[in-house]
Protein backbone atom coordinates (compact mmCIF):
# COMPACT_ATOMS: atom_id res chain seq x y z
CA UNK A 1 0.00 0.00 0.00
CA UNK A 2 3.08 2.85 0.92
CA UNK A 3 4.64 1.60 -2.43
CA UNK A 4 1.60 2.18 -4.16
CA UNK A 5 1.30 5.81 -2.38
CA UNK A 6 4.67 6.56 -3.27
CA UNK A 7 4.21 5.61 -7.25
CA UNK A 8 1.43 7.49 -7.40
CA UNK A 9 2.78 10.50 -5.30
CA UNK A 10 5.88 10.17 -7.86
CA UNK A 11 4.23 10.10 -11.17
CA UNK A 12 2.12 13.67 -9.75
CA UNK A 13 4.68 15.35 -9.35
CA UNK A 14 6.60 14.08 -12.75
CA UNK A 15 4.10 14.62 -14.48
CA UNK A 16 3.33 18.34 -13.16
CA UNK A 17 6.41 18.78 -13.19
CA UNK A 18 6.60 17.96 -17.33
CA UNK A 19 3.45 20.10 -17.45
CA UNK A 20 5.38 22.98 -16.06
CA UNK A 21 8.15 22.42 -18.02
CA UNK A 22 6.24 22.18 -21.51
CA UNK A 23 4.98 25.63 -20.27
CA UNK A 24 7.70 27.81 -19.23
CA UNK A 25 9.79 26.43 -22.69
CA UNK A 26 6.74 27.20 -24.95
CA UNK A 27 7.18 30.99 -23.56
CA UNK A 28 10.31 30.88 -24.26
CA UNK A 29 13.35 33.42 -23.30
CA UNK A 30 11.72 37.10 -23.46
CA UNK A 31 14.29 40.04 -23.93
CA UNK A 32 13.48 43.24 -22.33
CA UNK A 33 14.89 46.80 -22.19
CA UNK A 34 14.48 49.05 -19.48
CA UNK A 35 16.80 52.28 -18.95
CA UNK A 36 19.03 51.49 -21.32
CA UNK A 37 19.50 48.11 -19.98
CA UNK A 38 19.03 45.11 -21.96
CA UNK A 39 18.61 41.61 -19.83
CA UNK A 40 16.41 38.33 -20.65
CA UNK A 41 13.98 36.35 -18.51
CA UNK A 42 14.46 33.02 -19.15
CA UNK A 43 12.26 29.95 -18.52
CA UNK A 44 13.85 28.81 -15.70
CA UNK A 45 12.18 31.75 -14.46
CA UNK A 46 8.54 31.10 -15.37
CA UNK A 47 8.97 27.50 -14.19
CA UNK A 48 9.69 28.11 -10.84
CA UNK A 49 6.70 30.71 -10.76
CA UNK A 50 4.48 28.63 -11.78
CA UNK A 51 5.64 26.02 -9.37
CA UNK A 52 4.63 28.23 -6.57
CA UNK A 53 1.45 29.02 -7.93
CA UNK A 54 0.15 25.61 -8.33
CA UNK A 55 0.70 24.07 -4.62
CA UNK A 56 -1.53 23.49 -2.72
CA UNK A 57 -1.51 26.65 -0.19
CA UNK A 58 -1.88 28.80 -3.59
CA UNK A 59 -4.22 28.35 -6.45
CA UNK A 60 -4.70 24.81 -5.11
CA UNK A 61 -6.20 25.89 -1.99
CA UNK A 62 -9.45 27.29 -4.44
CA UNK A 63 -9.39 25.08 -7.27
CA UNK A 64 -9.79 21.87 -5.49
CA UNK A 65 -9.47 19.44 -7.84
CA UNK A 66 -5.90 20.81 -8.34
CA UNK A 67 -5.31 20.43 -4.59
CA UNK A 68 -6.59 16.78 -4.38
CA UNK A 69 -3.99 15.47 -6.74
CA UNK A 70 -1.02 17.63 -5.97
CA UNK A 71 -1.69 17.73 -2.16
CA UNK A 72 0.75 17.95 1.02
CA UNK A 73 1.90 13.93 0.47
CA UNK A 74 3.18 14.95 -2.99
CA UNK A 75 4.50 17.84 -2.04
CA UNK A 76 7.25 16.19 1.23
CA UNK A 77 8.01 14.00 -1.74
CA UNK A 78 9.71 16.86 -4.18
CA UNK A 79 12.70 16.96 -1.62
CA UNK A 80 13.92 13.53 -2.27
CA UNK A 81 13.40 13.96 -6.11
CA UNK A 82 15.44 16.83 -6.11
CA UNK A 83 18.24 15.10 -4.42
CA UNK A 84 18.20 12.25 -7.16
CA UNK A 85 17.90 14.94 -10.26
CA UNK A 86 21.06 16.82 -9.08
CA UNK A 87 23.43 13.36 -9.16
CA UNK A 88 23.47 13.75 -13.27
CA UNK A 89 24.15 17.04 -12.67
CA UNK A 90 27.53 16.21 -10.10
CA UNK A 91 28.58 13.29 -12.59
CA UNK A 92 28.59 15.79 -15.43
CA UNK A 93 30.82 18.39 -13.56
CA UNK A 94 33.01 15.43 -12.66
CA UNK A 95 33.25 14.67 -16.51
CA UNK A 96 33.98 18.28 -17.54
CA UNK A 97 36.99 18.54 -15.52
CA UNK A 98 39.15 16.22 -17.22
CA UNK A 99 38.51 17.08 -21.10
CA UNK A 100 39.32 20.89 -19.78
CA UNK A 101 42.39 20.78 -17.75
CA UNK A 102 44.58 22.60 -20.08
CA UNK A 103 41.74 25.18 -20.53
CA UNK A 104 41.63 25.71 -16.72
CA UNK A 105 45.84 25.99 -16.73
CA UNK A 106 45.41 28.93 -19.42
CA UNK A 107 42.66 30.46 -17.86
CA UNK A 108 44.99 31.61 -15.11
CA UNK A 109 44.89 31.67 -11.20
CA UNK A 110 42.47 34.98 -11.48
CA UNK A 111 39.24 32.09 -12.51
CA UNK A 112 40.28 29.83 -9.81
CA UNK A 113 40.75 32.58 -6.71
CA UNK A 114 37.35 34.31 -7.80
CA UNK A 115 36.27 31.49 -5.64
CA UNK A 116 37.17 32.60 -2.20
CA UNK A 117 34.56 35.47 -3.52
CA UNK A 118 32.12 33.02 -2.38
CA UNK A 119 33.34 33.20 0.95
CA UNK A 120 31.84 36.62 1.67
CA UNK A 121 28.25 35.54 1.53
CA UNK A 122 29.95 33.47 4.76
CA UNK A 123 31.07 36.43 6.41
CA UNK A 124 28.61 39.89 5.85
CA UNK A 125 25.28 37.67 5.16
CA UNK A 126 25.56 34.84 8.02
CA UNK A 127 26.07 37.75 10.74
CA UNK A 128 22.81 39.28 9.44
CA UNK A 129 20.90 36.55 8.88
CA UNK A 130 21.53 35.22 12.78
CA UNK A 131 20.64 39.16 13.77
CA UNK A 132 17.52 38.54 11.67
CA UNK A 133 16.90 35.45 13.78
CA UNK A 134 17.62 32.72 11.50
CA UNK A 135 18.74 29.35 13.47
CA UNK A 136 20.49 26.43 11.48
CA UNK A 137 18.44 27.72 8.49
CA UNK A 138 21.32 30.36 8.48
CA UNK A 139 24.03 27.64 7.50
CA UNK A 140 22.40 26.06 4.35
CA UNK A 141 21.02 29.94 2.98
CA UNK A 142 24.47 31.86 3.25
CA UNK A 143 27.28 29.56 2.63
CA UNK A 144 27.36 29.93 -0.88
CA UNK A 145 25.26 31.45 -3.83
CA UNK A 146 22.70 28.44 -2.99
CA UNK A 147 22.83 26.94 -6.66
CA UNK A 148 22.56 23.32 -7.86
CA UNK A 149 26.33 22.42 -6.79
CA UNK A 150 25.36 23.72 -3.42
CA UNK A 151 21.69 21.89 -3.17
CA UNK A 152 23.46 19.16 -3.71
CA UNK A 153 26.30 19.56 -1.58
CA UNK A 154 23.85 20.03 1.48
CA UNK A 155 21.16 18.19 0.48
CA UNK A 156 23.47 15.13 0.99
CA UNK A 157 25.14 16.33 4.26
CA UNK A 158 22.26 17.35 5.99
CA UNK A 159 19.33 16.20 3.97
CA UNK A 160 17.10 18.56 1.92
CA UNK A 161 14.24 18.20 4.61
CA UNK A 162 16.43 19.82 7.23
CA UNK A 163 16.84 23.18 8.33
CA UNK A 164 20.26 23.67 6.35
CA UNK A 165 18.62 22.12 3.55
CA UNK A 166 15.08 24.68 3.72
CA UNK A 167 17.70 27.60 4.14
CA UNK A 168 19.41 26.64 0.59
CA UNK A 169 16.09 25.58 -1.32
CA UNK A 170 14.80 29.44 -0.45
CA UNK A 171 18.09 31.02 -1.32
CA UNK A 172 17.47 29.33 -4.34
CA UNK A 173 14.02 29.85 -5.66
CA UNK A 174 14.36 33.53 -4.18
CA UNK A 175 17.70 33.77 -6.76
CA UNK A 176 15.83 31.64 -9.59
CA UNK A 177 13.17 34.43 -9.42
CA UNK A 178 14.94 37.30 -8.39
CA UNK A 179 19.05 36.89 -9.53
CA UNK A 180 18.16 36.39 -13.36
CA UNK A 181 16.77 39.34 -13.68
CA UNK A 182 19.79 41.08 -11.30
CA UNK A 183 22.69 39.56 -13.05
CA UNK A 184 20.95 40.63 -16.73
CA UNK A 185 20.86 43.58 -14.96
CA UNK A 186 24.34 44.41 -13.27
CA UNK A 187 26.56 42.72 -15.99
CA UNK A 188 26.63 45.92 -17.92
CA UNK A 189 26.17 48.66 -15.56
CA UNK A 190 29.47 47.17 -14.66
CA UNK A 191 30.80 48.79 -18.15
CA UNK A 192 29.89 52.28 -16.74
CA UNK A 193 32.13 52.42 -13.85
CA UNK A 194 35.04 51.55 -16.47
CA UNK A 195 35.30 47.34 -15.87
CA UNK A 196 36.49 45.63 -18.61
CA UNK A 197 34.08 43.32 -20.58
CA UNK A 198 36.27 40.78 -20.06
CA UNK A 199 36.37 40.70 -15.97
CA UNK A 200 32.53 40.77 -16.41
CA UNK A 201 32.72 37.73 -18.59
CA UNK A 202 34.63 36.21 -15.73
CA UNK A 203 32.07 37.13 -13.30
CA UNK A 204 29.34 36.20 -15.44
CA UNK A 205 30.74 31.96 -14.73
CA UNK A 206 28.65 31.93 -11.20
CA UNK A 207 28.38 27.90 -11.11
CA UNK A 208 24.86 28.09 -12.05
CA UNK A 209 23.92 27.67 -16.12
CA UNK A 210 20.76 29.90 -16.19
CA UNK A 211 22.49 32.65 -14.55
CA UNK A 212 25.75 32.67 -16.77
CA UNK A 213 23.11 32.68 -19.67
CA UNK A 214 21.18 35.91 -18.40
CA UNK A 215 24.13 38.03 -17.35
CA UNK A 216 26.31 36.68 -20.09
CA UNK A 217 24.01 37.46 -22.94
CA UNK A 218 23.20 40.91 -21.69
CA UNK A 219 27.09 41.72 -21.66
CA UNK A 220 27.16 40.13 -25.07
CA UNK A 221 24.69 42.57 -26.13
CA UNK A 222 26.12 45.73 -24.82
CA UNK A 223 29.65 44.90 -26.13
CA UNK A 224 28.64 42.74 -29.51
CA UNK A 225 32.06 42.84 -31.07
CA UNK A 226 33.39 41.00 -27.60
CA UNK A 227 30.52 38.65 -27.85
CA UNK A 228 32.61 35.73 -28.58
CA UNK A 229 34.98 36.85 -26.07
CA UNK A 230 32.81 37.13 -23.59
CA UNK A 231 30.77 33.77 -24.13
CA UNK A 232 34.08 31.97 -23.86
CA UNK A 233 35.04 33.70 -20.84
CA UNK A 234 31.66 33.20 -19.15
CA UNK A 235 31.53 29.96 -19.76
CA UNK A 236 35.29 28.65 -18.81
CA UNK A 237 34.42 30.35 -15.31
CA UNK A 238 30.95 29.01 -14.92
CA UNK A 239 32.76 25.28 -15.45
CA UNK A 240 35.10 26.38 -12.95
CA UNK A 241 32.50 27.59 -10.56
CA UNK A 242 30.61 24.63 -10.58
CA UNK A 243 33.47 22.39 -9.78
CA UNK A 244 35.89 24.56 -7.66
CA UNK A 245 32.82 25.83 -6.13
CA UNK A 246 31.89 23.14 -4.85
CA UNK A 247 34.76 22.34 -3.49
CA UNK A 248 35.17 24.96 -1.38
CA UNK A 249 31.63 24.83 -0.25
CA UNK A 250 32.77 21.62 1.32
CA UNK A 251 35.90 22.60 2.88
CA UNK A 252 36.19 26.03 3.49
CA UNK A 253 32.20 27.68 3.29
CA UNK A 254 30.87 25.22 5.01
CA UNK A 255 32.73 24.57 7.83
CA UNK A 256 33.62 28.62 8.63
CA UNK A 257 29.60 28.67 8.47
CA UNK A 258 29.18 26.10 11.39
CA UNK A 259 32.15 27.83 13.05
CA UNK A 260 30.88 31.45 12.95
CA UNK A 261 27.43 29.84 13.41
CA UNK A 262 28.38 28.34 17.04
CA UNK A 263 30.16 31.54 17.78
CA UNK A 264 27.28 33.69 17.49
CA UNK A 265 24.82 31.30 18.94
CA UNK A 266 26.35 31.14 22.51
Amino acid sequence: MKTLKLIKSSGVIFVTAGIITVIAESIGVIKVSALGVNFSLLPMLYAVIIGVLVTPDLIGKYIRPLGNILNHDAIKKTGNIVMISLLPLGVKYGTLVGPNVSEVIKAGPALILQELGNLASVLIAMPLAILLGMRREAVGACSSISREPSLGVIGEKYGINSPEGTGVLGTYIVGSVLGTVFFGIISPVGLTFGLHPLSLAVACGLGSGSMMAAASASLSNAVPEMSGQILAFAATSNMLAAVTGMYALIFLALPLSNFIYKLLRK
